[in-house]
């Protein structure tokens, strides 16, 4: 198995054979006409260079990193390749799985029920089923049943927008009362997006409920999680390929530094490495407020629309480890003196002979995107994590970790604040030309893989309908 920083430099890109063939894009707008930059590449501007090149568009795929992925890239573990952050899909997750079909890989999947557990007041329960629902020793009868009501209510909402006006707090304690709102709800929306909690929407909780019954709204009797062997790894290596089969240049350690019209009907890039080129139409990816810096010409209503909008970061761990800690893949945490968000353990979804017999785990910790503990050196947070996982599961011994490493991302999902989507601004920017989708635009997700999928086959009509019209205008 490749890792994705070894796929970026094998012949499998057409980074080299491509840019050989086809030569640099030409400055003069004339020789501009028709052509594509996809501006990041995560699976979001993947996606979108791959539909575009199925519809005969000529495309180039930038990316500033070494690799491909994202969010959604691997890296090394020891011996072991796997993601860098934890993902699993969905029976649900119908765009994604499409997707997994164009590339061979959906049949592959490896589909398995797995166990949710609950750590709250120094104790790890297993909430895997009705029964254990109800055994839940922090809440009393009155209090789960106000619970399990609320759950209920809210997979049944279908308008969304007025929940966008109500505080997610108020809105739960009127639903589930003070007691499970204190015990339950709120050290999990502050485990997601700490003290940002209190600006959140109540079309945040509708978001989550809503993707754990989506399976059972299709019908299914229960919900499961699956996986390609190989992880993330060798779905974005045989993505690339597909990407090469369709002629995408794909071009890694381009991170753009200026976005500008031209005099002519074209876009000039300006990228970090000194390179330049041109093209008719550009679709930026990147986080909104980088868009809003490296954009020439956008107005200052769409400058401050996307400097409005607030991130939520991330610290993942990853733990490889001789032992499991427990059969649970994920467990949420309540207690406020453990230092990470949840435990996920991926070897209780994934076959351990994909980790060499081994077991992985990640930690994850939620952070506002300027958050001074994003500085926190790996052997501070090893030593916390660590110690934690100590106290939480009394077999467990750190002689057993093999290896230890943290991933930091400032920019992982926009904060669903109140009024959130009436102040998003629109894809299409007054620039002729420039175009910028994130996962900003996703409204009332979780930000998995499959509402990433599902967000550029959404945009790409109205996307094509535009620039057809002005490619036709152009050549006129």
């Amino acid at each position: 198995m490749q890792s994705t920083t070894e796929l970026s430099r094998n012949s499998t890109l057409p980074v080299e054979k491509f840019a050989a063939e086809i030569g640099p894009i030409a400055t003069d707008s004339s020789r501009v006409a028709g052509s594509w930059a996809v501006i990041g590449g995560g699976l979001l501007g993947m996606t979108l260079a791959h539909r575009l090149a199925a519809g005969g568009k000529r495309v180039t795929l930038f990316e500033g990193a070494d690799q491909l992925g994202g969010l959604a890239s691997a890296w090394s573990l020891g011996d072991v390749v796997w993601d860098k952050h934890y993902h699993a899909t969905l029976l649900s997750d119908t765009r994604l799985r499409a997707l997994l079909a164009e590339l061979g890989l959906e049949k592959e999947i490896e589909w398995v029920q797995t166990r949710t557990g609950f750590y709250t007041g120094g104790k790890l329960y297993s909430m895997s089923n009705t029964l254990e629902f109800l055994r839940f020793p922090p809440l009393d009868l009155p209090d789960k049943l106000r619970l399990a009501l609320t759950i209920f209510y809210a997979s049944r909402i279908k308008n969304w927008r007025r929940l966008e006006k109500i505080s997610v707090a108020d809105w739960l304690r009127r639903w589930s009362g003070s007691s499970t709102f204190e015990k339950i709800w709120l050290p999990l929306l502050r485990a997601k997006l700490g003290e940002n909690y209190q600006k959140a929407s109540a079309a945040f909780i509708w978001t989550t409920i809503a993707r754990m019954y989506a399976a059972r709204r299709t019908g299914l009797k229960k919900e499961m999680f699956g996986y390609v062997p190989g992880g993330y790894a060798r779905i974005l290596e045989c993505f690339a390929r597909k990407l090469e089969e369709e002629n995408v240049r794909i071009k890694l350690g381009h991170a753009v530094r200026k976005v500008e019209p031209t005099l002519g009907a074209g876009v000039r890039l300006e990228f970090e490495n000194g390179s330049r080129e041109e093209f008719e139409q550009v679709v930026l990816t990147i986080p909104a407020a980088t868009a809003a810096h490296v954009c020439a010409g956008l107005s200052d209503e769409e400058i401050n629309r996307l400097k409005g909008i607030e991130y939520q970061g991330i610290m993942c761990a990853s733990l490889l480890m001789r032992r499991p800690l427990a059969d649970f893949y994920v467990t949420n945490i309540t207690d406020a003196n453990v230092p990470f968000t949840a435990v996920i353990e991926m070897s209780a979804l994934v076959d351990r002979r994909q980790f060499g017999g081994n077991s992985l785990v990640y930690l994850p910790k939620y952070l506002a995107s300027g958050d001074p503990a994003f500085a926190a050196s790996d052997e501070e947070l090893k030593e916390n994590f660590l110690s934690a996982l100590e106290r939480m599961y009394e077999h467990f011994d750190r002689r057993d970790v093999l290896a230890f490493r943290v991933s930091r991302v400032r920019h992982v999902f926009p904060i669903p604040t109140q009024g959130y989507s009436e102040r998003l601004p629109a894809p299409v920017t007054n620039v002729p030309g420039v175009y910028i989708l994130n996962s900003a635009h996703i409204i009332n997700g979780t930000l998995n893989v499959n509402e990433t999928v599902q967000l550029a086959e959404k945009f790409l009509p109205e996307l094509l309908s535009r620039t057809n019209g002005r490619t036709m205008e152009t050549r006129a």
